[in-house]
């Protein structure tokens, strides 16, 4: 127990634009089967940072109707996210939407965005020109820009230098609880990256979020898994658990991988017949 509580203190709180968490899981709002699923989820996930698609609320769209006075924003920090809009101009409109919503809710400093910029209605896949052009004008704006983007370390660059304050590569395709099949590229942005590194999007049970944060991730951001598990709440719990878990095993280090096995009792000293 005391190594447990030397090695949890040795970590830092996610620091995003200047402003502290103490959890590195985010979660979304979308998909839940109802407002009460929504929030005995949110709770038990132990979440700080919740996304909001901007344009279901501004629509009142089937099972949005009232999600901005579903949850108590004195408690969670609200990411405006531009799901839905499929140019740059479109995201760029909605990011200025998502603003006023927030200060709607109480949140007058609150200029994150989630940005996210998708033409692909079937495989709900990035577009990247659009992401990085709308990035650059969110940024001049005074927005905290959060971009979704593949897993390509390239753009995720260019985006850092355009002065996004995280960088969101996703696991695999929105929703599909595929888990991680961009390890080896999210592995490469994680190196080279001096901002956040959020993996979103593809992460279906815990042992993939652990898996993420066992990487090297700053954190997670989490949906579909939770919001569409047969036990909402629990699979929130479940989902935080395993981002803390991962956290920690990153920051503790494993053992090296190796071709051949190695005696964990030392041979020195042994009994011999």
């Amino acid at each position: 127990m005391q190594t447990l509580e030397k090695n949890t203190q040795q970590d830092t709180a996610l620091t995003i634009a200047g402003r502290s968490f103490t959890s590195r899981l985010m979660t979304g709002t979308g998909k839940y089967r109802n407002f009460d699923e929504m929030r005995g989820a949110l709770t038990a996930s132990g979440s700080q940072i919740v996304t909001v698609a901007v344009r279901r609320v501004q629509t009142s769209a089937p099972g949005h109707e009232g999600l901005a006075e579903a949850l108590d924003w004195s408690h969670y920090w609200l990411l405006p996210n531009t799901a839905g809009c499929k140019t740059a101009e479109e995201a760029v409109r909605v990011a200025r939407l998502g603003r006023e919503l927030a200060k709607v809710l109480g949140q007058e400093d609150n200029n994150f965005v989630k940005l996210e910029v998708i033409p692909d209605a079937k495989y709900l896949l990035p577009d990247p020109i659009g992401t990085l052009e709308a990035a650059e004008q969110l940024v001049k704006e005074g927005f905290a820009v959060l971009p979704y983007i593949n897993a390509d370390p390239l753009l995720a660059r260019r985006l850092e230098e355009a002065g996004c304050v995280t960088v969101m590569p996703l696991g695999s395709p929105i929703g599909s609880g595929q888990g991680l099949n961009n390890a080896a590229n999210i592995r490469i942005i994680i190196e080279q990256a001096t901002v956040p590194v959020v993996v979103d999007a593809g992460i279906g049970v815990p042992s993939e979020a652990a898996q993420a944060m066992e990487l090297g991730a700053d954190a997670l951001l989490i949906n579909t898994a939770i919001a569409q598990a047969q036990d909402p709440a629990a699979m929130g719990r479940a989902m935080g658990l395993a981002c803390e878990a991962g956290r920690l095993a990153y920051l503790a280090g494993r053992i090296p991988v190796k071709t051949y096995a190695s005696a964990s009792s030392p041979l020195s000293g042994t009994v011999t017949p």
